[in-house]
């Protein structure tokens, strides 16, 4: 068990620290090489953690080496459009000027219901708003409306915006987050007058969100007894 254990914790720093080294696409949509790799990757580690037989350097060698294989793959991409395009492919346009381009779906092998379902999701209902489409090479669908279609504007109505402040987490349970105080012009000392207004701790709060001005929400954490019900 202890061997289990020891085995499972190594490959998962191994695995974390692959995919770091992959970059942060990894996280997002996937490249078809990427989503390889992730797979491979995936296997490799339930090998090393289900078999205790096998080495684990049998599984460490080769995850590294598919690692490296996805930067040298990203580095060639980068200097490469010709390498990018034969790992990846090329975006594909599938609407042009309301149009719905049927042999682009069928070299895609992409149904009309598939289509009008991605086209839902950015709520568009009637594919002749749409000047172009465009199928990425990740599988996304990104869409530009005709003009007239489009939503105005503030500067098309020759409106004076004002400034607004976005409004950014200050505390997330519990934990301070200091680099956002200082982007908003404030620090420690502001945080904890205001968990005192609150006769809080800044370890008690749940959620702080706030911006540039001094308007803030804040949410305290539920105290609760063994049992489960809140504190009165």
């Amino acid at each position: 068990m202890k061997l289990l254990i020891c085995r499972t914790i190594i490959i998962y720093l191994c695995v974390l620290f692959a995919m770091r080294l992959m970059g942060k696409r990894q996280l997002g949509e996937l490249q078809p090489e990427e989503l390889v790799s992730t797979i491979l990757i995936s296997n490799l580690a339930s090998i090393s953690i289900e078999s205790e037989e096998v080495p684990i350097t049998s599984s460490l060698i080769p995850l590294f080496l598919i690692a490296a294989l996805e930067l040298l793959g990203s580095v060639l991409s980068f200097r490469s459009q010709k390498f990018f395009n034969f790992l990846s492919g090329r975006p594909k346009t599938v609407i042009l000027d309301g149009q719905i381009d049927q042999n682009a779906l069928r070299m895609l092998r992409l149904t009309t219901a598939d289509l009008m379902e991605a086209l839902r999701g950015k709520n568009i209902f009637d594919p002749r708003e749409v000047s172009y489409a465009v199928i990425e090479t990740n599988g996304t669908l990104s869409v530009a409306l005709r003009p007239e279609k489009e939503p105005a504007r503030l500067a098309d109505l020759q409106v004076k915006a004002e400034h607004t402040n976005a409004t950014i987490p200050f505390v997330l349970d519990g934990q301070v987050l200091e680099d956002n105080l200082r982007w908003c012009g404030k620090d420690r000392a502001w945080l904890e007058r205001m968990a005192q207004a609150n006769t809080l701790l800044p370890e008690e709060i749940l959620l702080l969100i706030g911006n540039e001005t001094e308007d803030y929400f804040l949410l305290k954490k539920e105290s609760r007894h063994p049992g489960g019900s809140p504190m009165r």
